[in-house]
């Protein structure tokens, strides 16, 4: 039901191209800050910024002006998908959302603080279990200046991202292959494969593409199951923004005024730090999620065929409805 919402709006396949095109040109717009203050500051530097390694080049600008401009690009990227919903496809964001009448924010939120709680709870414990790989990073205006920059700008990277894999393209691909299962399986491969070139992959090497992929079809399956990206949304939010208030490294993608900072050596990270959350943390989370919000016909909501409604249907529909304002 939330794919086949699509057919409600324009939705030829070129549109989808057409519509793909911009958005990434958008980004494109929104990275122009960044790679301007990158360069800047290496010529000031005296760096050849040609061959410079991505986590060297991350330490160029101070990290709260970096995640600015790093995340400013997210940000005009989903004006641009906005625009491309509402102008070439007619598409109402609401139904680009969610199958409901409404927006449940009320999903929003239980899965923000939900997971909020539990990944800042492994960090924590990770902290106590493992001392000697943390140094104490909060210094008071840095932080609050994080604190404003990341408050903002997180939630629309993670809106723009989840906007544009479960929602858009998951809607998009739908249309294209009137089935479930090509667009869970598509939107979760480019979105882990979209982070091949952060510096984690660099350090972890691509086994961490596990992760990525993983939690891509984690995300997916949650919208399908819930008929919206409400839960998705939420969960997103809430990784990204906790994890740059709580810890960051040298080598991650978020380099950030936070209040820990992660000493230990990335080659020497357990698999399991990469495969639990997977494997383990994210079943029991949709288990959990399924008892509460009563998920059922599992096989129908992800593999399921998408049956676009005929036209003659729809028009009988509309006179209906127009009827009734008639009346």
């Amino acid at each position: 039901m939330y794919i086949a919402q699509a057919f409600n709006a324009l939705h030829e396949w070129w549109r989808y191209l057409v519509g793909t095109v911009i958005i990434v040109i958008a980004v494109i717009i929104g990275q122009l800050p960044f790679t301007a203050a990158v360069f800047y500051q290496a010529y000031k530097n005296g760096d050849n910024i040609f061959g410079m390694d991505e986590t060297k080049m991350m330490t160029l600008l101070e990290p709260n002006l970096n995640l600015f401009l790093m995340l400013l690009s997210f940000a005009i990227g989903l004006v641009g998908l906005l625009v491309v919903v509402k102008y070439l496809h007619k598409q109402s964001i609401t139904s680009l959302t969610t199958s409901r009448k409404k927006i449940d924010w009320k999903r929003f939120w239980f899965i923000f603080f939900v997971w909020g709680i539990v990944s800042s709870g492994f960090v924590l414990v990770d902290y106590v279990m493992s001392p000697a790989d943390y140094v104490y990073n909060f210094k008071l205006i840095p932080f609050l200046i994080l604190c404003v920059i990341a408050i903002i700008f997180v939630p629309l990277q993670t809106s723009f991202e989840e906007y544009l894999f479960r929602g858009y393209l998951m809607q998009g691909l739908g249309v294209v292959f009137k089935n479930k299962w090509m667009p869970l399986i598509t939107t979760s491969l480019v979105f882990g494969l979209l982070h091949i070139a952060n510096p984690e992959v660099d350090k972890l090497g691509y086994v961490i593409m596990i992760y990525y992929i993983g939690t891509g079809l984690f995300l997916g399956i949650m919208t399908l199951m819930d008929e919206g990206m409400e839960l998705s949304l939420g969960f997103h939010a809430a990784n990204n923004l906790f994890t740059a208030l709580l810890v960051t490294a040298d080598w991650t993608a978020f380099q950030t005024h936070s209040i820990l900072k992660d000493m230990s050596d990335p080659s020497e990270m357990a698999l399991g730090e990469i495969f639990v959350p997977v494997f383990v943390v994210f079943p029991v989370l949709l288990f959990i999620l399924s008892k509460i919000y009563k998920w059922t016909d599992w096989k129908e909501k992800l593999f399921g065929n998408i049956v676009e409604p005929e036209k003659e249907d729809a028009f009988v529909l509309d006179n209906a409805n127009s009827n009734e304002n008639e009346l």
